[in-house]
């Protein structure tokens, strides 16, 4: 291979490597002209260059998923800002050519030819390159960050002073940048947006005003003051008409809206002991045109489980039956929300009851035992543990039938935590007493039931 000769212009080495491995020496007009720098033009260099920007900071900041392999250094895999290069013809970032050299290696760890010369050149073309486009990168994010800025402003003005239609529209162009730009976030936040917004919703806001004001809420990172004043009763009470009266985005805004308020600590369970949010709630769940509504709405289900004082509205709705009839369509994710949903309401004597009037909640739970995750078998477990403590020779019968007898054993031969195979164990024990020794060994093969 010919050795490296790079040339001198204005005392700067202008040689820039294509990246291909062969060594191949290019100038600087030929990198712009072949596109090497993606669309960089050459007169750009001198105004990125001159703007005196930390190139380490514009590399964190930009992130960027696509760069000029001739950028990268091969060694780390990461952009080069202090590219050298070794006399076959190679770049490499300094620092990690020199760690090479100090682990007493002296070959190019590109092409692994014994090096005749262990001296580095920096290579001051390439750096200006990689400069250059960096620098063009970053003032043009920064450009559209002042803008955005700027724009979102305008609109938090536009919405002091509008009305009617004008409002929407200023607020369905706020909801669009903010999704969009994490900076258009900030801005909001910081020019007191969130209180301006929150202060839209209230007892005779028009359901077009607050589906987009709630919109732009929901990617918002909210604070204490400005979750406290969206739990007034007006503004919970309006969510939830839209929770059920809304389009389908509308519904799943304002249920991730409601379970952010609820991790407020001065959250009262009074705000979410209504029938008509859990209805709302349950239909949401239940609609299997939209399935994109399933999973926030049980999540939000879940945050209410955990309040004592709605358990027995949500049982009292009819909502045991509803999940356990939806259990076998439900993605991994949205079924074990579910399972813990129904597990927790088993705690309750009115919630058993209703497991075990629910023909399907046997067949359905036998099923899913060691089929999902861990956490669902033990969800799984813990209501037939329920549903059988109630009514021992009725329900133990039904589901030793449904093949719980082989599925128990299978539990206790797997490597899950110990709790789970001794409830196994103990139901097991449950289940038997209604048999004869040869009976109920006999309803322990493994059958058609544990596919």
């Amino acid at each position: 291979m010919p050795m490296f000769q790079p040339s001198k212009r204005d005392g700067v080495v202008v040689a820039a490597f294509d990246g291909s491995g062969d060594g191949q020496v290019l100038d600087l007009d030929t990198a712009v002209k072949d596109g090497v720098l993606g669309g960089v033009g050459g007169g750009v260099i001198g105004a990125a260059v001159g703007e005196k920007l930390d190139l380490k900071k514009m590399i964190e900041e930009l992130d960027l998923p696509e760069i000029p392999s001739v950028f990268i250094c091969p060694i780390s895999l990461e952009p080069m800002q202090d590219p050298v290069t070794l006399c076959t013809g190679q770049t490499y970032e300094r620092s990690n050519i020199l760690k090479w050299f100090n682990l007493g290696h002296y070959t190019c760890p590109t092409t692994m030819q014994e090096l005749w010369d262990d001296s580095v050149t920096p290579n001051r073309t390439l750096y200006h390159l990689i400069y250059t486009w960096f620098s063009q990168k970053y003032l043009l994010m920064k450009k559209r960050s002042e803008d955005v800025q700027g724009r979102v402003s305008e609109l938090l003005q536009t919405l002091k002073k509008a009305k009617g239609q004008a409002r929407i529209q200023a607020l369905k162009e706020l909801k669009q940048v903010v999704a969009a730009r994490a900076t258009a976030m900030k801005t909001v936040v910081d020019e007191g947006g969130v209180s301006l917004i929150s202060s839209l919703l209230g007892p005779f806001t028009s359901h077009a005003v607050g589906s987009e004001a709630i919109a732009v809420l929901v990617n918002l990172e909210l604070d204490s003051e400005s979750k406290t004043n969206l739990m007034q009763p007006t503004k919970i009470s309006l969510m939830v008409d839209m929770l059920n009266e809304g389009s389908v985005e509308t519904k799943i805004n304002c249920t991730r809206l409601i379970e952010k308020l609820m991790e407020e600590k001065e959250f009262r369970a009074e705000s979410i002991s209504s029938h008509r949010l859990l209805v709302g709630l349950m239909r949401l769940v239940k609609d299997k045109r939209h399935t994109n509504g399933i999973l926030p709405g049980l999540s939000l289900l879940r945050s209410i489980c955990l309040h004592k004082q709605v358990m027995g509205l949500i049982v009292s709705i009819g909502a045991v039956s509803q999940l356990v009839e939806l259990l076998p369509a439900l993605e991994p994710d949205c079924l074990e929300l579910a399972l813990f949903i129904l597990d927790t309401l088993s705690s309750l004597p009115e919630g058993k009851a209703a497991l075990k009037d629910c023909g399907n909640t046997i067949p359905n739970m036998v099923r899913l035992l060691m089929r999902i995750s861990e956490s669902s078998t033990q969800y799984a477990l813990s209501i037939l543990w329920s549903v059988c403590k109630l009514a021992p020779e009725e329900c133990s019968s039904v589901a030793v039938e449904a093949g719980l007898a082989a599925k128990l054993l299978l539990v206790i031969q797997s490597g899950c935590n110990p709790v789970l195979k001794q409830k196994s164990s103990e139901l097991l024990k449950l289940c038997s007493l209604n048999y004869t020794d040869t009976i109920f060994i006999s309803k322990c093969k493994l059958t058609r039931t544990i596919l």
